[in-house]
């Protein structure tokens, strides 16, 4: 079934509706007809299953049928990531939306092969932007995360200071014992903010401010690659918070 966003006010007593893009996705790539079924969310806790009850050339006019169960994780994960070369971070963020982060900061950290000046920034930010609408969409997300503008990590930590529980995994932490410790601590309704390094890993001074800063932690014995890191990281916390 298909999912689709709207906003608060375009859902009303028993009726919703579908306006912008996905009015021409609907009716020309979906090629969908009155009676056929999608599912809608509110992005602020309302998800709906409806059935299409009329379609125009600017809106797709739907009756709700029922509420739907929501998707969200019961903590709120925020993915610092180093920047990685090529195309890395479309699947990062592709995938890390599909196991439930709510926002996403790319972080400039001194050993990113890969620097942005301002303007490439914000248009890759627009490009990842719309892959975390589309992971959202096709995981059945009740929100679309957020992409956040890219950073340095002193700014991402500052950003991070609020957080209930913030985690480093490096290869050179302490084992797994001290890992499920440390998860053993995360509560539903948590903050929790993980940072992962780029290829070239956490330089010695990023690893020297971020030590009272965070939890470093374990992902096991094996070294990950930068886009695999965050995935198992989340992977861990959806078998630790979700029923």
């Amino acid at each position: 079934m298909f999912q689709f966003f709207v906003e608060p006010e375009q859902i009303t007593a028993g009726q919703a509706v579908i306006t912008g893009s996905d009015v021409n996705h609907i009716r020309n790539v979906l090629r969908m007809k009155p009676g056929g079924q999608v599912r809608i969310s509110n992005q602020t806790g309302g998800d709906f299953l409806c059935e299409i009850a009329e379609i125009h050339p600017e809106q797709i006019l739907l009756n709700i049928l029922e509420p739907c169960r929501g998707t969200e994780l019961p903590v709120k994960v925020t993915l610092f990531q180093g920047l990685p070369k090529s195309d890395k971070m479309e699947l990062v963020i592709q995938k890390s939306v599909e196991l439930g982060v709510s926002e996403i900061v790319p972080v400039a950290m001194r050993n990113c092969v890969v620097k942005l000046d301002a303007k490439k920034a914000e248009n890759k930010r627009a490009r990842w932007q719309s892959i975390a609408e589309s992971g959202a969409k096709q995981s059945k997300r009740s929100m679309v995360p957020n992409v956040k503008p890219v950073c340095s990590l002193k700014e991402a930590a500052e950003y991070a200071a609020a957080m209930d529980m913030r985690l480093m995994p490096y290869e050179q932490a302490r084992g797994m014992a001290y890992t499920r410790e440390v998860f053993g601590r995360i509560k539903q309704g948590d903050s929790v903010g993980i940072f992962i390094g780029p290829e070239g890993g956490f330089s010695s001074e990023e690893l020297e401010m971020m030590k009272d800063r965070a939890e470093i932690i374990s992902l096991g014995n094996r070294i990950l690659r930068t886009e695999t890191a965050g995935l198992a990281a989340l992977a861990m916390l959806i078998y630790q918070m979700e029923d």
